[in-house]
């Protein structure tokens, strides 16, 4: 069958993405009920993505990035396409900047780096058996606080760049994560299956990392997978320093 160069490699991965997700649906009692051969099929599109294929030229480090503000936004999103089952765009971090902590609720999720350097922490929560207490945390929780908190545990702590894989996630694997930028701007294109709607009970929740008394921070070195450490998040309002302006998408156009 002879290979089709004509169309655009994004294209590919919106019909693929379309074809993975269709008819998705997150088990009770498992991960997901996905295709083996066709969710291989889009993570080999995916990993053969660059920075070019979608028109974004890489940005160079500011001598001075300069305070964010309502014209100068941290992070920004390229808007590519969405459909009931799954949303694609691009987020473009300044130097310095991150995501913060969140939450991906019955969702899957591809990250690839387009250019530049991330830093991307994976958590996924567990169960709280009732005999489970909390500990005493540094600094110590407001009593209304200690019904927000979750236990859980930092499954991985890994960088990635251009020349790397995509990072995954799934309704119960590395379902939470923190994305920094590291050396400088970078940007990654994000697949996420069924996209958010606080209407279906997907809605983003952020979190924040607590710490037991006499216990140092997690997820201060690289993580393999198989390394689990147990931990403890806060659910949070939205942190003030971030939001997301928009940008408009330069690439090839995509239907699906």
């Amino acid at each position: 069958m002879p290979r089709d160069n004509k169309t655009p490699l994004i294209q590919k991965i919106a019909k693929q993405a379309y074809i993975t997700y269709k008819g998705f649906k997150s088990e009770s009692n498992g991960d997901n009920n996905l295709l083996p051969d066709r969710h291989s099929e889009l993570l080999s599109l995916v990993t053969a993505i660059r920075a070019a294929d979608l028109k974004i030229p890489p940005r160079k480090a500011k001598a001075s990035p300069g305070a964010s503000g309502p014209q100068n936004p941290p992070v920004t999103y390229m808007h590519i396409c969405e459909t009931e089952v799954f949303s694609m765009g691009v987020f473009l971090l300044r130097t310095g900047a991150s995501i913060p902590l969140h939450d991906h609720p019955g969702m899957n999720g591809m990250l690839k780096v387009l250019y530049g350097k991330v830093s991307v922490r994976c958590f996924d929560k567990l169960e709280d058996p009732p005999s489970v207490s909390l500990p005493q945390f540094d600094p110590p929780l407001a009593p209304p606080q200690t019904a927000s908190v979750r236990r859980s545990v930092l499954r991985t702590s890994a960088e990635y760049s251009e020349g790397s894989g995509p990072c995954l996630l799934t309704p119960l694997r590395h379902n939470l994560h923190q994305i920094d930028a590291l050396d400088g701007p970078t940007a990654f294109l994000d697949i996420l299956a069924p996209p958010y709607d606080p209407d279906d009970g997907r809605d983003c929740h952020y979190y924040r990392v607590l710490h037991a008394e006499g216990e140092g921070e997690a997820g201060g070195r690289n993580r393999e997978e198989g390394e689990a450490e147990e931990t403890w998040l806060l659910e949070v309002p939205q942190p003030e320093d971030f939001w997301c302006g928009g940008e408009v998408y330069p690439g090839p156009t995509v239907s699906v």
